[in-house]
């Protein structure tokens, strides 16, 4: 949690004051708001990692900020809500919290809770990294801006080409059919047939294979079809 800011909001003066304590110790930089006004423009003002929200506030309650705050950014909130009311947690989900914690609370659970939000985003920025490349030997094959780079040469593929690779890299070891490709790539409404498939993996072995008579990254399964070798 070290240098991760958080904006904590409650009209409990006592609360924040622990909350930010606290927080503080782990690193974290604090700002805090005692109303759902004073709340929203520091919000709109500031980038912040996290939000803690107290449902009951004065001028906005916490749904309301949440709400509003959801109208521009996916920052991770968690609800701060009265012991037993079900229905402030429902809301609170339901307006865009990511979690909530009944008061009275420990701030052990409060940091408990934000270390799992903050590692569930790691991980996910961490796959969605994973799923904008795919490393394979010397070939890296960048989806977002769709290139090939093979050692520290980028290697220039055509469209279908490219999805052709794509296709079969993000499926390793899957085995297409000539006919399965066809449709996928070309769509089913193309007029051309499984020949067309089969030019354009010579065309693609041409530029990505060190040998294209003996591939180490597109392979033939005889009689099926191809595959990306795993």
């Amino acid at each position: 949690m070290e240098g991760k800011r958080v904006l904590v909001v409650d009209d409990e003066k006592l609360i924040v004051k622990g909350i930010r304590f606290s927080l503080e110790q782990e690193g974290m930089q604090v700002d805090c708001a005692y109303d759902g006004e004073e709340a929203l423009k520091l919000a709109k003002e500031n980038s912040y990692d996290i939000l803690l929200l107290d449902v009951m506030l004065p001028k906005y309650d916490g749904f309301e900020v949440c709400r509003k705050i959801r109208e521009y950014s996916d920052v991770p909130i968690i609800m701060l809500t009265a012991k037993g009311d079900d229905m402030d947690k429902i809301l609170g989900l339901e307006y865009g919290a990511d979690d909530y914690i009944t008061k009275p609370f420990n701030i052990l659970e409060v940091k408990a809770r934000i270390k799992a939000i903050f590692r569930r985003i790691n991980k996910t920025k961490a796959e969605e990294e994973n799923e904008k490349f795919i490393v394979k030997g010397d070939m890296k094959i960048d989806c977002e801006s769709r290139r090939v780079i093979i050692g520290d040469r980028e290697t220039n593929l055509t469209a279908k080409e490219f999805d052709l690779l794509e296709l079969l890299a993000m499926n390793p070891n899957k085995v297409y059919s000539r006919e399965n490709l066809l449709n996928i790539v070309w769509g089913y409404e193309y007029p051309g047939d499984a020949r067309t498939v089969d030019v354009h993996i010579r065309r693609l072995r041409e530029k990505i294979e060190t040998n294209p008579s003996d591939p180490k990254y597109v392979y033939t399964k005889w009689g099926v079809g191809y595959y990306f070798k795993g």
